[in-house]
């Protein structure tokens, strides 16, 4: 007898539903489906939670931007920025830092700094031509009425010249022995002739050359080794000064200063300026006139970029907490309670009022002026003219009482309250912590549901399985009973 029911070798069903004839595997699927059901509810909260997560991460990027340009504002430096301004900027060009006062100032040019320059005097045929040996002694310091002082803090540098070097060879060797000077051939309608110049500028960076002129034993003439030397004093006949080394010279406001350089540092407190030409002459004088007052276009930069910053995070927090009436539906962190609380305090702060200052007491009042929906707009006009009283301006937003944060300006303020924000126990914080605690049990919940679905499934495959057993050995007996009748009804 053959039976309907297709087994496997081990005599269990290999077809779920074979045996019962029923369509067990859309039955088990759709049971199980059921089951999981929770488990794709929790996957849409965990898709919601994790859009609040992102958008808190917004508000806190959107909150650390208000802070930092809250605290460029409370910062005095800012306040205390200054700005120069010539009437020659070639001629004389102020730079400020902090310390600077805002002045004017009258500033006469009488010399530039120059390093000592010297040239042979008389040319060699080529720069390959050689000179003689002996030694170069070089000495730096500074020439006075034709006396020469060494520096104190240099020593004699001797160079060393062998017969055989060419110009070329000297100008190497003086360029390689730290001197303090360097050594050029210059090319004429002549010939060939060495210059030889200081390094540094300044007065106190000539310099003086001296030969042991071992070729001709004289020292001081225009020929051999000693055609390099440089040394009034000594009756040097070989080289002709072209350029004394001079400090630069100035007035400001008729007080004389001088630098061996042609900047000048640490004359005016938190001021420092650079001269490139001379304004005072034997035939007169053109005096340069310098302004230094307070930077506030600076100042309206920080202010315009907290208003922006400001505008933003308002914006957002706007955006997500609101709810739409026409659509139904509502921002991604709308009835936070977070979100709303943060939402309402820089509300509150802005709109507040400081006694820092004795002439403006809120933003509006220097031109900072809150629009519909929370954001920030800047008067132009009205805050250029708030910024005639500086010190006043500064006090609304960088005053700091210590003893009495009532007292505070609008920008220590928002610091304060940004830090406690999203500072490590910060309510932005803090929440952040929850919703992420909140996605990692949301996943265990799922994980669990899964764990039993899958024992359920595989609880309703077993039965069904038994079933199927069940069936296909009630459908043998069946099949044999009627045979045997059909049997005995042949007899």
């Amino acid at each position: 007898m053959t039976s309907s029911v297709t087994s496997s070798s081990s005599g269990t069903i290999s077809s779920l539903g074979v045996g019962s004839g029923l369509d067990a595997n859309s039955i088990v699927s759709k049971l199980v489906e059921i089951e999981r059901q929770p488990i794709s509810n929790l996957q849409t909260a965990a898709t919601k939670i994790q859009t609040k997560i992102s958008e808190f991460g917004k508000v806190q990027a959107a909150v650390s931007s208000v802070r930092d340009a809250a605290q460029k504002l409370g910062n005095p430096s800012i306040w205390a920025s200054t700005i120069a301004t010539s009437s020659d900027s070639n001629a004389v060009n102020f730079s400020t830092s902090d310390g600077a006062t805002p002045a004017s100032y009258a500033v006469s040019v009488s010399s530039l700094a120059a390093p000592q320059s010297v040239v042979t005097n008389t040319p060699l045929p080529s720069a390959t031509a050689t000179l003689g040996s002996g030694t170069l002694s070089i000495d730096l310091g500074t020439w006075s009425s034709g006396a020469f002082t060494a520096n104190a803090t240099n020593k004699t540098v001797n160079v060393t010249i062998a017969a055989t070097d060419t110009l070329n060879d000297i100008r190497d060797k003086i360029n390689g022995a730290g001197a303090g000077v360097t050594a050029s051939i210059v090319q004429d309608s002549g010939g060939a002739r060495l210059m030889i110049s200081s390094n540094s500028t300044g007065a106190s960076n000539g310099f003086r050359i001296t030969a042991n002129d071992t070729g001709d034993s004289n020292n001081t003439d225009n020929a051999g080794l000693s055609s390099l030397a440089y040394d009034p004093a000594s009756s040097t006949a070989g080289t002709t000064l072209t350029q004394s080394a001079s400090d630069a010279a100035a007035t400001i406001n008729g007080v004389a200063v001088s630098s061996t350089t042609n900047q000048f540092s640490n004359v005016l407190t938190g001021i420092s300026f650079t001269v490139g030409k001379v304004t005072k002459t034997a035939s007169g004088d053109t005096p340069i006139n310098v302004t230094v007052k307070s930077d506030t276009d600076t100042i309206t930069k920080a202010i315009n970029d907290f208003a922006t910053s400001y505008s933003a995070l308002a914006t957002l927090l706007s955006t997500d907490t609101k709810y739409d009436d026409a659509t139904k539906t509502g921002g991604p962190l709308q009835a936070d309670g977070t979100a709303v609380s943060v939402m309402n305090q820089f509300r509150s702060l802005i709109g507040s009022s400081t006694p820092a200052s004795s002439m403006f007491s809120t933003l509006s009042s220097i031109g900072v002026e809150i629009q519909t929906g929370g954001t920030l707009t800047v008067n132009a006009t009205k805050l250029t003219n708030a910024l005639g009283k500086l010190s006043e301006v500064k006090k609304l937003f960088a005053n700091a009482d210590l003893s009495n944060s009532a007292n505070d300006g609008i920008a220590t303020k928002l610091r304060t309250l940004s830090d406690n924000l999203i500072g490590f126990d910060g309510a932005i914080t803090t929440r952040t912590a929850g919703l992420n605690q909140d996605v990692a049990n949301n996943q265990k919940q799922q994980d669990a549901l899964d764990a039993r679905s899958a024992l359920y499934e595989a609880r309703l495959k077993a039965q069904y399985t038994a079933l199927d057993t069940t069936m296909a050995g009630l459908n043998s007996q069946s099949s044999y009973v009627t045979q045997m009748i059909t049997n005995l009804n042949k007899g």
